[in-house]
């Protein structure tokens, strides 16, 4: 932090460009309407030049008529040019339409102004004792020695068993007001600071994926040593410190028994008495949700960016035609010498001065060379005795509605359900073909299915011989579809 460092930060740093702006409360004013208080990851263009023309309107009427004259799309363009950086301006997969959304040095900007309010309550001794927990647990993760965690295991054994000894004597405190209010204060900070790091994970992706596509583009070695870097580098960025503490955090999140003990606990904090008096977004019961939902865009974001590594090394493979390179080359070295003087003679000649065309009607239909013999046979009578024909119409049929409604009823008192807790309640009846009309429902349009690949789950039932089955398959969890206010 030395002069000149700061000296460049101020010249060179969005969020300071941001801070110093001379319509900086009428900048942060509105992304942070737009982007921070209603937590919206992307809006399409249209969609954020008609907020912003009514945040204008709004803005006219407290000043003059004639404040802010530029029209919303130009303050829109002139926020996301490389002289800014506040928002960033993209086309989504599929989608002609231009995107924005916030960049995360615009995002610490808002979030340090935020901060500037008087806190109602400074959590001394709640962050007091994080600290002192995240020591221990540093402590104890990196102790190589099994002695001695053993020894610090039953001595917090010892105490839990004595905790449990005063409880049951009835020698037991609860927290006051100012201790549940400090530490819901700080969980909420904390769930809403989580919420604005997805956006600096998504970025620091991005930014990996860029330096591994800068090193291609300037490689010069054969076509095995850029796969052996690509794929050197496409491992490091998912075992970089950022995609396993993603990871980590994914798998922890994507968990049923924690979504509902998450549910759980909030809910139940919330209805505490203190934490009610602070008046506190109710926003927060969901904010697990958000989660979801942000992690999926970044989820979304790296399996974008290896699609477009495989089809940048791809291109990376047909330029090391060298012979097809050598002659754009020379075209490239030609056109420019004639640039100014073009020949007056013809190029090059071609052999016909129309194409040819052949159509598919015009051609015979194929007649096979050889006529097949067949030998006739007499068939022999089979025996006269009755068969009973009715297996030869038993259909086996699954019905899907069935189904559909145990998925229903399962999603009316809770927002997402995993497959292998549907299968406890009920029980595969029609074996291999029930389960696969499980896994057609989850991957079918409007089913709000996710299959994750990543981790696997077992399914056992028993067939109609009585032999008990088991099948491997992806974790599958049906959710329901956004309520209001998410």
């Amino acid at each position: 932090m030395d002069y000149d460092h700061l000296i460049h930060l101020r010249r060179h740093h969005p969020a300071w460009r941001l801070l110093a702006a001379e319509h900086a409360p009428f900048v942060v004013g509105f992304l942070h309407r737009a982007f921070i208080r209603p937590n919206v990851r992307i809006v399409s263009e249209p969609a954020l030049a008609s907020q912003l023309d009514d945040y204008v309107y709004h803005v006219r009427q407290r000043l003059s008529g004639d404040a802010f004259p530029r029209t919303p799309l130009q303050y829109l363009h002139s926020w996301a040019d490389e002289g800014r950086g506040w928002l960033r301006r993209f086309y989504p997969p599929d989608s002609d339409e231009a995107h924005f959304d916030l960049t995360p040095t615009c995002e610490q900007a808002i979030q340090w102004l935020a901060g500037l309010e008087r806190q109602q309550v400074v959590g001394a001794e709640s962050r007091l004792k994080v600290v002192f927990d995240l020591l221990r647990q540093i402590v104890e993760g990196s102790e190589p020695d099994p002695a001695v965690r053993v020894e610090e295991l039953e001595r917090r054994r010892a105490a839990i068993d004595a905790e449990i000894d005063r409880v049951r004597a009835g020698r037991f405190s609860l927290m006051d007001g100012t201790q549940l209010r400090e530490r819901f204060l700080q969980a909420a900070e904390t769930a809403r600071a989580l919420l604005a790091d997805f956006r600096q994970v998504e970025h620091n992706f991005r930014e990996l994926d860029r330096q591994v596509r800068e090193r291609i583009m300037t490689w010069e070695g054969s076509k095995g040593e850029v796969l052996d870097a690509v794929l050197g580098e496409r491992d490091a960025i998912a075992d970089s410190d950022q995609g396993r503490s993603f990871r980590a955090f994914w798998d922890f999140l994507m968990s049923p028994r924690r979504q509902e003990e998450l549910t759980s606990l909030l809910e139940r904090v919330m209805a505490l008495a203190p934490v009610a008096e602070l008046g506190a977004d109710p926003r927060l019961k969901r904010v697990h949700y958000d989660w979801l939902t942000a992690g999926e865009a970044t989820q979304r974001t790296v399996a974008r960016l290896s699609e477009q590594l495989r089809r940048y090394l791809d291109d990376q493979a047909w330029f090391e035609d060298r012979r097809i390179m050598t002659v754009i080359r020379e075209l490239e070295q030609a056109a420019v010498a004639v640039r100014d003087n073009p020949p007056r003679e013809p190029l090059m000649a071609l052999a016909e001065r129309s194409p040819r065309f052949e159509l598919p009607m015009s051609r015979p239909l194929f007649a096979p060379p050889v006529r097949p013999v067949i030998t006739e046979h007499v068939l022999d009578c089979g025996d006269t005795e009755a068969i009973d024909a009715d297996v030869l119409f038993a259909q086996f049929y699954v019905d899907k509605e069935r189904l559909r409604s145990r998925l229903r009823q399962a999603l009316q008192t809770r927002r997402q359900v995993g497959l292998a807790e549907l299968l406890e309640s009920h029980p595969l009846e029609q074996g291999l073909a029930e389960l696969v009309a499980w896994l057609s429902l989850a991957t079918g349009d409007g089913s709000g299915g996710v299959i994750d690949e990543s981790h696997v789950q077992q399914v056992t039932w028993t067939d109609s011989a009585g032999c008990r089955r088991q099948a491997t398959l992806p974790t599958v969890i049906f959710t329901a579809g956004p309520r209001p206010g998410n």
